[in-house]
C-alpha cells in the first residue's frame, strides 16, 4: 500500500468526522474529539444538559465546548499546503479564495467554483452543475468546432493543391508560347537574313549588266569614231580634185558621227538604284513598327483570336422597354419613354441592357459594334442564363465579360474589380473576338486594329455565350456589316 504524504495526513488531521470537510470554528468537547461548532450543534437538540460525543458516545456536558484555536490554525495551513500542491501539480483544481476543491462549474459566469462559492452570495442564484458533466458538455462543443475547422481546413488544402495545380498548368502553357514566340522570332530573323542577301545580290547583279552594257556602248562608240577618224585622216591625204569630190558627204558624216558622250551615271541605274531603296524603306518601316510595338502587345497581336465574321442581331425579346431597336435588330438607342412591352422571362427590367439573337457554343467568331461618341456605353458578351430581372453587377462572376465607357469618360474592362484601361483616343468602332474552345474573349479597336483589353484563356466558361451591349442616355450602338 502506498505511504500517505504529509500533506494528505495534515488534511486528515484538519477534517471534522462528521462533515468531512476542512473544521469550520472547530471546538474540544470533554471527551477530547474535536468536531466543528455547526456539526455538533445539529447533533445536540434540546436545552442545555448532558449529550454524548458522537465520535466515541461518551456523555459531555453541553456547555463545556472549547474553542480550539491551534486546531483553527492548523486547518488554515493544511489548506494553504493543498493549494500550493496542486498549483505545484500543474493543476488549478482548487479554489484561489477558499482553498477548496473546484468540483462545480458555475453556468452563468462560466467558470470551475468550489463548494463554498456556490453558497456565497456571488453564486447563490447561478445555476451550477457537477465539473466533469460541465466539461463534458463543453468538451462535446469544442469537437463539433473542431469537426467544422477541420473541414475548413481540409478545403483550403485542396484549393492550394488545386492552384498550384493550375499554376504548374498556367507555366506548362507559358512555356508553350515562349517557345513559340522564339520559333517565329528565330524564323523571321533568317527571313530578313535572306531578304537581305537577295537584296544585296540583285543590286550588285543590276549595277554590273547596267554598268557592262554602258561599257559595251562606249568601246562601240569608240570603234565607230576610229574608224571615221582613219577613214577622213586617209582621206585628207589624197591630191585636192580627189579630195574635194563628194566633200559635202563627206562633212555630213563627220558631223553624224560625232558621239554624245554618255552620263556618269546611266538613268536605267539611277532607277534601279532608286528602287532598290524603296524597298528598303519599306523593309526598315516594317522593322521600325516591330521595334516599336512592346513585346507583351506583340504577342497579343500576334495571338489575337481570328474567327468567323458573325452575322449578329439584337434580340427585342430580351431589350430593356427603353431600349429602341432598329427594323432588323443592327442598332440600339435609349428611348425618351417606357415603352409598353411585355415583361416576359427574357426581358431585362432594370438594367438597359439587351442580348444578341445569336449564341455560341463552339469555334471563333468576331463582330464589330460602332460606339460613335456616347457618353455611356458598354459592349461585350454574356452568359445565356445571365439574370434578366432586378439590378445585376456586370462582372464575370454574373456571366459578363465586357469593356465600358463609363460616365466621366473613364474607360475600363468590367473585370473584379475594374481594370482602367490606357488609351491614346477614344475608340469609334470595337471589334469582339469570342473564342470558345479556348475560353476568352479579346476586344481589339477596329480603327486601328490595337489591341484593347483579353480575358485570359479559361476565364469564359463553357455553355452558351450571347453578345451583350448596355446602352446609357444619349448614346446609340451600332452593329457593323
Amino acid at each position: 500500500m502506498a505511504a500517505v504524504s504529509p500533506v494528505e495526513s495534515l488534511q486528515e488531521e484538519a477534517t471534522c468526522p462528521l462533515c468531512l470537510e476542512y473544521f469550520t470554528d472547530p471546538v474540544t468537547l470533554e471527551c477530547g474529539h474535536n468536531l466543528c461548532r455547526a456539526c455538533i450543534a445539529q447533533c445536540w437538540e434540546g436545552p442545555d444538559t448532558a449529550a454524548s460525543c458522537p465520535q466515541c458516545r461518551e456523555t459531555v456536558q453541553q456547555g463545556n465546548l472549547r474553542p480550539n484555536r491551534q486546531l483553527a490554525n492548523v486547518v488554515e495551513i493544511a489548506k494553504r499546503l493543498s493549494f500550493q500542491a496542486a498549483k505545484a501539480a500543474g493543476g488549478g483544481g482548487v479554489c484561489g479564495e477558499h482553498q477548496e476543491a473546484l468540483k462545480l462549474f458555475c453556468e452563468e459566469d462560466q467558470t470551475p467554483i468550489c463548494v463554498v462559492c456556490d453558497r456565497s452570495r456571488a453564486h447563490r442564484t447561478h445555476t451550477v452543475v457537477p465539473i466533469q458533466e460541465a466539461a463534458q458538455e463543453y468538451k462535446e462543443k469544442i469537437q463539433a468546432h473542431l469537426k467544422t475547422l477541420r473541414e475548413e481546413r481540409e478545403k483550403l488544402l485542396g484549393l492550394k493543391v488545386t492552384g498550384e495545380k493550375r499554376s504548374q498548368e498556367y507555366l506548362k502553357q507559358t512555356e508553350t508560347e515562349r517557345q513559340k514566340i522564339v520559333s517565329e522570332f528565330q524564323q523571321l530573323r533568317q527571313l530578313l537574313e535572306e531578304q537581305e542577301q537577295l537584296l544585296l545580290a540583285q543590286l550588285d547583279k543590276e549595277i554590273v549588266k547596267i554598268q557592262n552594257e554602258n561599257i559595251s556602248k562606249l568601246s562601240e562608240g569608240i570603234s565607230h569614231l576610229s574608224e571615221l577618224i582613219s577613214e577622213m585622216e586617209g582621206k585628207c591625204q589624197k591630191p585636192a580634185s580627189e579630195f574635194l569630190q563628194d566633200v559635202r558627204s563627206t562633212l555630213s558624216r563627220c558631223e553624224k558621227g560625232k558621239f554624245q558622250q554618255p552620263e556618269e551615271i546611266p538613268p536605267e541605274l539611277e532607277e534601279q538604284v532608286s528602287d532598290f531603296s524603296q524597298k528598303t524603306i519599306v523593309l526598315m518601316e516594317t522593322l521600325r513598327k516591330f521595334k516599336d510595338v512592346p513585346p507583351a502587345e506583340l504577342e497579343r497581336k500576334r495571338s489575337a483570336p481570328i474567327g468567323t465574321e458573325a452575322n449578329v442581331t439584337l434580340d427585342p425579346d430580351t431589350a430593356h422597354p427603353e431600349l429602341v431597336l432598329s427594323e432588323g435588330g443592327k442598332s440600339v438607342s435609349w428611348g425618351d419613354t417606357r415603352q409598353d412591352l411585355p415583361d416576359n422571362p427574357e426581358r431585362f427590367d432594370t438594367e438597359r441592357w439587351v442580348l444578341g439573337c445569336e449564341g455560341f457554343t463552339a469555334g471563333r467568331h468576331c463582330w464589330e459594334v460602332e460606339v460613335g461618341d456616347g457618353r455611356y456605353w458598354a459592349v461585350g458578351v454574356a452568359r445565356e442564363s445571365v439574370r434578366r430581372k432586378g439590378g445585376i453587377s456586370r462582372s464575370p462572376e454574373r456571366g459578363i465579360w465586357a469593356v465600358e465607357q463609363w460616365w466621366g469618360g473613364q474607360f475600363r474592362a468590367l473585370t473584379s474589380p475594374v481594370t482602367p484601361l490606357p488609351r491614346r483616343r477614344a475608340p469609334s468602332r470595337i471589334r469582339v473576338c469570342l473564342d470558345c474552345d479556348r475560353g476568352l474573349v479579346t476586344f481589339i479597336d477596329a480603327g486601328d486594329e490595337a489591341p484593347i483589353f483579353t480575358f485570359l484563356p479559361g476565364s469564359v466558361p463553357g455553355g452558351r455565350i450571347r453578345p451583350w451591349l448596355g446602352v446609357g442616355p444619349g448614346s446609340r450602338l451600332r452593329l457593323c456589316p
